[in-house]
């Protein structure tokens, strides 16, 4: 039977069943298309739902604002705007006055009310144990009674320095008090606490209290372990005299100590790069400022960062100021220089 089929009539047959094979990607991309519509028109649905939510919410907070300030809300913002600007008026006046070189009202109590200027301040760190440092050095190099009266006449004046007591006017406090009455040669630190992890802040403390109390060419810096040429010190100052922004000592630099527990350890380590190397800087055994960078220390005394040492502490201090640095051979009181000015006790 077949075989009785006329040729064009299969080849009629094939030409329509191409048709039927051809459609299933179009109903796959119909059905793709479709679904496509839908989420567009769902997102764009859900879209203007939000914009009308975020609208109605805004009219509404629009219609609970006032319309206008009443006159107490008006005079509450007047009266902090000003309040503000008087706070600020204030911190640049005292600024301003520090740095002109304003006294407090200590100056009459230490004699220079007078406009007296001096030569130089100079301050031996001392502790509520040093009694018989103290009775020394009073003995040997450091005038005494009116010996140091005569010598501030010259210009210089000396005191030992020394903090409170953690437990303000116990026995420590009222010891000192009483070596004061009798000797007149401390420079006492009422805002500072005497301890040994407290010396970086001290050297802070005594050159803001040095420059407030007198109007000094130089402020020195002295250990209790150093034996002073007085007379050498004062000659070299008087050569220095005219140098402003001087920051004189024994300069050096060293290994900055890692390790917790070992002598001189320095717990911000980190702070001094990978060669773990400290700055230049003067000495601590003894150092000499004048009075330009004395006063910047007392002006910038709140905001001044101090190390683990005091004498890193103050060259820390002098790097970010136009200080001039001098490196005197004098200075340096551990070595067996004959023309020193300086030698340890």
């Amino acid at each position: 039977m077949e075989s009785s089929i006329p040729v064009s009539a299969k080849s009629e047959r094939r030409w329509r069943s191409k048709p039927l094979q051809t459609s299933k990607p179009s109903l796959v991309l119909a059905f793709f298309s479709c679904f496509a519509w839908l989420y567009v028109a769902g997102r764009l649905w859900q879209d203007a739902e939000n914009r009308t939510l975020l609208s109605n919410l805004l009219k509404r907070n629009t219609a609970q604002r006032p319309k206008f300030l009443t006159v107490e809300d008006k005079l509450v913002v007047l009266g902090c705007k000003d309040l503000e600007r008087r706070i600020v008026e204030a911190e640049m006046e005292l600024t301003l006055a520090k740095s002109q070189g304003y006294l407090k009202n200590r100056l009459s109590e230490n004699g220079s009310s007078s406009g007296k200027k001096f030569l130089a301040v100079i301050g031996i760190y001392t502790g509520f144990g040093s009694h018989l440092k103290r009775k020394v050095f009073r003995g040997s190099w450091m005038p005494r009674g009116d010996a140091l009266k005569k010598l501030e006449e010259r210009g210089v004046v000396i005191r030992f320095v020394i903090g409170r007591s953690a437990n303000r006017g116990d026995s420590l406090d009222r010891n000192i008090d009483g070596e004061n009455r009798s000797t007149k040669d401390f420079l006492i630190l009422e805002g500072h606490e005497e301890a040994q992890e407290e010396l970086p802040k001290k050297v802070k403390s005594f050159f803001s209290t040095a420059v407030q109390t007198w109007d000094a060419e130089f402020y020195v810096k002295v250990d209790d372990n150093i034996n002073l040429d007085l007379e050498g010190l004062i000659e070299l100052l008087e050569h220095r005299r005219s140098q402003d922004s001087a920051y004189i000592g024994c300069m050096k630099s060293g290994e900055v100590v890692t390790e917790e527990g070992k002598p001189w350890y320095e717990p911000e380590w980190w702070k001094f790069g990978d060669e773990k190397s400290y700055f230049r800087h003067a000495s601590g055994s003894l150092l000499i400022l004048s009075k330009n960078l004395a006063r910047y220390i007392d002006i910038n005394s709140a905001s001044l960062k101090s190390y683990a040492h005091d004498d890193t502490s103050v060259g820390s201090w002098m790097m970010g100021v136009q200080a001039t640095y001098i490196d005197d051979n004098c200075l340096c009181c551990s070595s067996i220089k004959q023309d020193k000015v300086c030698s340890l006790a």
